[in-house]
This record gives C-alpha cells, sequence and structure tokens, in this order.
C-alpha cells in the first residue's frame, strides 16, 4: 500500500491541507467545554445574562469556524482522493495493456475486473478518510486529555488509563481484520470469475441443460464469499461495543471522582462537566475512529491486491541481443526449430518438438482436433508467448532478438473470437494500420468479402459499429476482423479458425481472394474444415501438441491417418 502512496505526489498540496484544515477544526472544538464550563460556574450561579450572552456568541463563532475548516478539509481530501484514484485506475489500466499473455492468464481476467473497479474503490475511500480523519480523531483523543489534565490532574488520570485501553482494542481488531479482508476480496474475485463465465457461456449452458449445475456452483461460491463476509463483520462490529463499554465506563468513573473533588472543593460544577464533554468527544472521535479502521483495513488489503498486479514485470521479455556468430541463415523465411511449449503453471507441454519450414509467399494449413495446440502453434509467431524449447527463425534470426513491436508489424492475425470496438468502422478498421486511406480500406474489403457488407451500411466506412460489434452477424463481425488484418498488409497473416461463420462459398472466395493478393504474404490458416486448407501449399496435423504429419493434401491422405480421419468425417469416402 505504502508504495502506492506515489500517485499521491502532484496532490501533495491537498494532501497537506486537508489535515491541516481536520487540526484546526478539533483545535477550536476543543474550547468549547471549557466555553460550556465558564457558563455553568460563572454565567449561571451570577445570572449574569451578558456574560452567557458573551460564552454563546463564541460558541456560534467556534462552530462557524469549525464548520468552515470541516468543508474545506473535506473538498481538499475528495479532490486528492478522486485525483489519487484517477492516476492509479490510469496506471493500471495501461500496466494492463503492456502484460503479455502468460502474466495474464497468471492474474486472471475477473481478477484485473475486481481491481480495476472495486478494489481501487476501496483505496479512495481510504485515503479519502485518512486525510480526513486519521489526525484529526488521534488530536481529539490526546487533546482531550491535555485539556483534561488543565483542569484537574486526579480527574484526568482516568483518562491515562482509559486511552491505551481503547488504542489497543482498536488496532487489536485492525491486525485481525486486515487478512480477513484480503480474504474477501479474493473469494469476490473468484464469484465475478463465476459470473463472468457464466454471462459469456450462457448459450452453451443452456444448450446442455447446466443451468442448475452452475446454480449450485454459484451459491457454493456465493456461501463461501457470505461465510467470510459476516465472519469479518462480526469481528470489526466488536469495535464499537467494546470501544462504548470502555468509554462509558470511563465516564462513570470520571463523574464518581469529580462527585468527589466537587465536594472537597477542588473542582466546579463546570469543570466536572467540561471533563464529561471531553470523555464525550473521546467517544465520538473513536467511533469515527473506529469506522475508519474498518475503511483503511480495506483500502490496505485492496491496496496490496492492486500493487501485485502493478508489481508483475510489464510486457514480453526485451529483444535479446543479435549475437554476431549467427549460423548461416536458413534458406527458408521461416523455421520451427524442435519448437516446443510449456504453459506457466502447466503440469505437461502443451506443443512438443514441433519442426518444419515456411517458404515466403507459402500458405500452411493447421488442423487438429479440439486441444491439439493449434491456437498455441500460432500464437507464437507474434510472441504472444515465447517458446519453452527449441527457437523459431524469421528471416535467419532468432524471434527472440525481434521486440515485439518490430515482429507485430509484420505479423497481422484474425483471431478465433471476432472482436470489434464500439466507435465507427473506419475506426475499427485503423488499428491494422492508423493512417490507412480510404482506396486500402475498401481493397482489404473487397479481399475479405466484406465490401457488400459497409455498402449497405448507412455512413459507409463511417457506419456506426456498436460496443463488440453487436450490430453485426457472427459472419460479418468475422469478415471485418480479417478486413482489419490485411489493412496493414502483413508479411505474415494468421487466420485461427476465422471462417467458421462463414458458408463454404463465401470461405472459398475468401481463401482465393487471399491467395491473389498483391506481395509475398505468408498466410497461416487454422481451420476444423478440411475444405479450408485441402489447397494449402502445406497442412500441417496437430495430435495433442504434436506433428501427426506435414504435407500436402494428397501426400496426408495416403500417409496420416489424423488427417484421414478428419476429413473422413467431412466428406463420403470415395468407393473404389
Amino acid at each position: 500500500m505504502k508504495k502506492l502512496l506515489a500517485f499521491l505526489k502532484d496532490y501533495k498540496k491537498e494532501s497537506i491541507l486537508a489535515p491541516l484544515f481536520k487540526l484546526l477544526e478539533a483545535a477550536f472544538e476543543l474550547f468549547v467545554p471549557l466555553v460550556i464550563a465558564q457558563i455553568i460556574d460563572v454565567g449561571i450561579p451570577a445570572e449574569d445574562r451578558s456574560h452567557i450572552g458573551k460564552m454563546f456568541g463564541w460558541l456560534l463563532l467556534l462552530a462557524i469556524i469549525g464548520l468552515v475548516c470541516s468543508i474545506t478539509a473535506q473538498f481538499f481530501a475528495a479532490k486528492a482522493a478522486t485525483g489519487f484514484a484517477t492516476k492509479l485506475r490510469s496506471a493500471l489500466f495501461s500496466h494492463i495493456q503492456e502484460m503479455s499473455f502468460t502474466q495474464i492468464d497468471k492474474v486472471g481476467t475477473s481478477t484485473m475486473i475486481t481491481r480495476m473497479t472495486s478494489d481501487i474503490n476501496q483505496v479512495q475511500s481510504g485515503v479519502n478518510m485518512v486525510l480526513r480523519l486519521f489526525l484529526r480523531s488521534p488530536i481529539i483523543v490526546f487533546g482531550a486529555m491535555i485539556m483534561a489534565f488543565t483542569i484537574d490532574v486526579k480527574a484526568a488520570l482516568v483518562f491515562v488509563v482509559t486511552i491505551p485501553l481503547l488504542v489497543a482494542v482498536v488496532f487489536g481488531i485492525m491486525m485481525i481484520s486486515i487478512p480477513l479482508h484480503k480474504k474477501v476480496q479474493a473469494s469476490l474475485d473468484r464469484v465475478l470469475g463465476l459470473t463472468r463465465e457464466n454471462l459469456t457461456g450462457v448459450r452453451v449452458i443452456r444448450a446442455f441443460n447446466k443451468e442448475k449445475d452452475e446454480i449450485v456452483k454459484f451459491e457454493e461460491q456465493n456461501r463461501v464469499l457470505s461465510g467470510l463476509q459476516n465472519f469479518v463483520g462480526k469481528i470489526t462490529a466488536c469495535l464499537n461495543p467494546l470501544t462504548y463499554v470502555i468509554i462509558n465506563g470511563a465516564i462513570v468513573v470520571l463523574i464518581y471522582v469529580g462527585a468527589l473533588q466537587v465536594d472537597l472543593g477542588n473542582l466546579t460544577q463546570g469543570q466536572v462537566v467540561a471533563l464529561w464533554n471531553y470523555m464525550s468527544q473521546i467517544l465520538v472521535e473513536l467511533v469515527k475512529l473506529a469506522n475508519l479502521i474498518v475503511t483503511v483495513t480495506k483500502a490496505v488489503a485492496c491496496g496490496d491486491r492492486v500493487w501485485a498486479v502493478l508489481s508483475e514485470k510489464e510486457g514480453e521479455p526485451d529483444a535479446e541481443p543479435l549475437q554476431e556468430n549467427l549460423q548461416e541463415a536458413p534458406a527458408a523465411f521461416l523455421v520451427f526449430d524442435h519448437v516446443g511449449l510449456t504453459y506457466r503453471g502447466a503440469g505437461a507441454e502443451t506443443l512438443k518438438n514441433l519442426n518444419f519450414t515456411v517458404n515466403r509467399g507459402e500458405t500452411i494449413g493447421i488442423i487438429g482436433g479440439t486441444g491439439s495446440g493449434k491456437t498455441s502453434l500460432v500464437h507464437l509467431l507474434p510472441r504472444f508467448y515465447e517458446v519453452s524449447e527449441g527457437r523459431i527463425l524469421l528471416d535467419g534470426r532468432d524471434l527472440k532478438t525481434y521486440s515485439a513491436e518490430e515482429i507485430r508489424s509484420r505479423v497481422g492475425i484474425v483471431m478465433q473470437k471476432a472482436v470489434l470496438f464500439k466507435g465507427t468502422v473506419r475506426s475499427n478498421l485503423a488499428w491494422g494500420k492508423k493512417d490507412a486511406s480510404d482506396e486500402e480500406m475498401w481493397q482489404a474489403l473487397q479481399t475479405a468479402q466484406a465490401k457488400e457488407i459497409i455498402e449497405g451500411k448507412e455512413g459507409g466506412l463511417d457506419a456506426e459499429v456498436s460496443q463488440n460489434g453487436k450490430n453485426f452477424s457472427g459472419g460479418q463481425k468475422q469478415r471485418l476482423t480479417i478486413v482489419r488484418a490485411l489493412v496493414g498488409k502483413p508479411e505474415i497473416l494468421i487466420l485461427d479458425d476465422s471462417a467458421s461463420a462463414l458458408d463454404y462459398a463465401t470461405d472459398a472466395a475468401l481463401r482465393k481472394a487471399i491467395r491473389e493478393m498483391e506481395g509475398d504474404t505468408t498466410v497461416f490458416i487454422v481451420s476444423q474444415r478440411a475444405s479450408s486448407i485441402q489447397y494449402a501449399d502445406k497442412i500441417l496435423v496437430l495430435d495433442d501438441g504434436e506433428a501427426a504429419g506435414i504435407g500436402t493434401h494428397e501426400e496426408l491422405l495416403e500417409s496420416c491417418e489424423v488427417y484421414q480421419e478428419i476429413y473422413y468425417s467431412q466428406f463420403e469416402k470415395k468407393q473404389a
């Protein structure tokens, strides 16, 4: 949490002025019991109305000054807290944008959503409360004790015993509750993750009639969260009763001691009332401090969780320095040399010992069963993940010697899930190339068989795209994501099962148009359809992360059992 306070550096003035004005408010508030004592001891016995009026005037002035100081302090505290949260949220969002796929997999999407929203809101509330009350409450507590000593030393000894007891209770509960609040937030992550999973997969859940099973799973996680919240709530709920018991016990002792001192003539009635007022002030401030402690413990727990994400090293590893004594560059454009991949935390390899070469301008088809490693393989090319074993050579250089920016300027990828962003068609296509002209966009639309989609929309390239492209069909979204990749005219184009929603005729026209594109674009086509890859220059058949076969369609039909099984499950086998 301490490291996050660096985001307050632009709000130093507000962070100083807020507690300063709270201190002024507290200082003026400490004079109130003394003024009341004057009214009781001097004004009322002498029936001096002018003195009583004068004292009421002082009370009114103290109240006005306290109100002005309080409002000013809250203004500066709110400004500092909201500015701090804005900067922290911006830094976290920027950091997430720079994180690698491996880091995102490690942290988890639902966790990042929780930390971006709930956790930062809790931290903001904590900063706000600390600036307003963290100094005010101790000043009132210890200031009241000091003022009590100025009235009577014996009576003030009650304060000396009471305050350490209260501090022990407050900080004891705080030390217990901080780790519990961390557990509550972690449980909230799991509930949010389960909720997000259900919302994104609602169609699949309904298709397999799994609603009841998902309800049971959710209720179990919700019950765990509720149990943790109730447990930590019971502990923090002890704070107010314990402080009330201690304070009220102290007030009883104080009144008893004060009564004895009045009988002895050592104290006046007004001074006893002033002492009682000081003890009441301590009670009020400790109630505030109790609420502050609860908020701060949550803020500290949430701040640690936010810092855990921020402390993740950013992005992909830097490009390794290019060695002078490189081996003679291979003739092939792209070489997979004994490539293996093991995801972080995985128990087994996802890809194993892959060896093949790709010439510039070739079309490579990748096919295999679900979970065979097709997507994992193509994700190695733009360095979304780093190879665990072996190496990938591009133009004779190890892929690790290229920076992420350099390699991704040469690779265009269309993911399995078609994602469009809220804005216009033009703004979405510009992701592929910032300064793309209208002519380049229309040419890419023509190649991706999407020209008629945009021509049929009001506004053309400036047609509105709703969030996640919900105003387009599945096939239209897939074609537009292909356009986005084509606009940049990449050297390597990866189509990761990105035509699954297209009919066979459109799919065939798309593949034909890609083959006829200008330039020697090397194309990787990942597909479940044998028809989508059967005309590729090379076909890589994956089975459980290993290459079951590499060759042309005809060669694989003769020699590869896995390919035969896939192909003949989709096409009728010709009788000899």
